[in-house]
């Protein structure tokens, strides 16, 4: 089983990419001989797509060509060389991995412009991750589950979940949040503290029950 550990906050330390670590580091525990690999989105982000990508794109739809091995046939000008040599690698870990761990705090009520732009690389028409699993672990500065205020504003996992099952046809993608992380730091939010806390160890001992159960897939699969 491989593993492909993906982080956007654009913060060092950030929750989202401590649960991403304990996820990553019990799955790897779990399987020392399995496959892993990291790319920090934040620290080096892919560039926007571009015309040339567009082209690739227009190709493969006019072609009829579903199939990634045969993406590079559309590879047939400099430009789309160029645009294929970013495309390429970011895919391949992609197509490569069984699980896709995903580290992706809420920015402005959606997700970090570095992976958005990754899933513009990375996607195809007709494309499908049918068969692996999506992991998105997150947080949030303040409270936007089901039932409170701000769950109308949840740009973040609702965007994911839709893209990743509409797009992707990947069955049952998942999302743990940790929230309320603004409470450390916004005086006004201060009253809430425990309740950020409380987010936190039940975010983690989510990923750790989400580890397991993977872990029992994996072997009886």
């Amino acid at each position: 089983m491989h593993l492909l550990h993906l982080d956007a906050s654009a913060r060092r330390r950030s929750f989202s990419r401590a649960l991403t670590s304990r996820f990553a580091d019990s799955w790897r525990a779990a399987d020392p001989g399995g496959g892993y690999t990291y790319r920090d989105l934040a620290t080096d982000p892919p560039p926007p797509i571009g015309e040339a990508w567009t082209e690739i794109c227009d190709d493969l739809l006019r072609h009829g060509i579903t199939d990634p091995a045969r993406y590079p046939d559309v590879v047939t000008t400099p430009g789309r060389a160029a645009a294929w040599a970013v495309v390429e690698p970011l895919l391949a870990e992609v197509l490569a991995a069984d699980v896709v761990l995903i580290g992706s705090p809420m920015y402005n009520y959606s997700v970090p412009g570095a992976l958005k732009t990754w899933i513009d690389q990375i996607t195809f028409p007709r494309m499908s991750l049918a068969g692996r699993v999506f992991v998105v672990l997150g947080a949030r500065g303040g409270a936007y589950g089901p039932g409170t205020p701000k769950y109308v504003f949840d740009h973040q996992e609702r965007y994911l979940r839709d893209f990743f099952s509409g797009h992707f046809a990947v069955e049952d993608p998942v999302f743990l949040n940790v929230e309320l992380a603004n409470t450390l730091v916004d005086p006004v939010l201060s009253h809430l503290t425990d309740k950020h806390h409380e987010s936190v160890a039940r975010a983690e001992a989510a990923v750790d029950n989400l580890v397991a159960g993977l872990a029992v897939r994996r072997w009886v699969g």
